[in-house]
């Protein structure tokens, strides 16, 4: 299979993928030109909208437009940017677990739910208490209990965050100190808020050290969690490194020991992505902006096959 835009028509990017009723359904974020410079607080984006897409077979060539299911007038408490979001099916309904800036600039996570994974979804009036930053991964594990994993540092915001607590100013790691991890937390019964106090997720090498801040494998958003074969494989992208990476653990809080790079560096900075396994194949959906001409704010969303060596190390086929 080769790797291929899955909807080339429009600018969708953030693609999180997940399968119900047999079919791969794709929910991502929606990009749109917005006049502003790039800069490093994410102006640019200026995301209003979410659509789902849809996949009836994996060989199919395009993924189609299902509409829109979600805007920014919908949700009472939305400041601006409607950022990465994901679905997860829970006692019959479906759960949109979204971030978005309040009316204050500060992102955090929304839910929003729907009868359907087409939709349409409608938001709970507040967001999660909480939650804070940007790119949640809904991970569903086969008890039943549902996790979310989130985080992103410079405009997702997670550097103005220690122990769950806003500091007064934010605070990058430098050189060797311990980079800064994403969060999860488990979900309560109905998913609209968190059961606990998120967790760190750690990401530690082989002597089992954090990695450190200039090591070019450290987390810096676009979390995803799946599990193969028993093993819990938590993926990433780096960031300024451009890389896309995963590490593996036997909990899903970890800590995850780091394995290995899964996507070399994409034009458009960051490598977005989600890992969803499908009639017996693997499948990586990410993200570029080659259609746009390079602008990282103009991203088309792909697909890949994904294979699994003896030793359950991943490969881009």
């Amino acid at each position: 299979m080769k790797t291929r835009y899955l909807f080339p028509t429009d600018y969708m990017a953030d693609p999180s993928g997940h399968v119900f009723n047999d079919k791969l359904y794709i929910y991502p974020s929606h990009d749109r030109e917005s006049g502003i410079p790039e800069n490093d607080n994410g102006d640019h984006f200026d995301m209003r909208d979410y659509h789902v897409l849809v996949l009836d077979d994996p060989d199919q060539g395009e993924a189609r437009d299902l509409g829109m299911i979600l805007s920014l007038e919908d949700i009472p408490w939305a400041g601006r940017q409607l950022w990465d979001n994901d679905v997860v099916e829970h006692n019959g309904r479906y759960h949109l677990i979204f971030s978005m800036k309040d009316k204050s600039d500060v992102f955090h996570l929304g839910v929003a739910v729907a009868d359907k994974p087409e939709g349409p979804f409608r938001a709970l009036p507040d967001p999660i208490r909480g939650s804070y930053s940007i790119d949640p991964c809904v991970f569903k594990d086969d008890d039943g209990k549902v996790y979310v994993y989130f985080g992103g540092l410079w405009g997702g915001q997670l550097q103005r965050y220690r122990d769950n607590r806003a500091l007064e100013s934010a605070i990058l790691p430098q050189g060797g100190e311990p980079s800064l991890p994403a969060r999860v937390a488990c979900m309560n019964d109905d998913i609209t808020q968190f059961a606990e106090e998120p967790r760190p997720v750690e990401i530690v090498d082989e002597t089992g050290q954090i990695l450190r801040a200039d090591d070019p494998h450290r987390f810096f958003e676009a979390s995803w969690l799946h599990k193969h074969n028993g093993t819990y494989y938590f993926s990433y992208s780096t960031g300024d490194s451009h890389l896309l990476c995963y590490a593996t653990s036997q909990s899903p809080y970890g800590p995850f020991r780091f394995r290995g790079e899964l996507l070399q560096p994409v034009v458009g900075w960051t490598t977005h992505h989600s890992i969803v396994e499908w009639r017996g194949r693997t499948f990586l959906l990410h993200h570029d902006s080659v259609p746009s001409g390079g602008l990282t704010w103009l991203r088309s969303a792909k697909i890949a096959e994904i294979a699994y060596g003896p030793d359950g190390s991943m490969s881009v086929i």
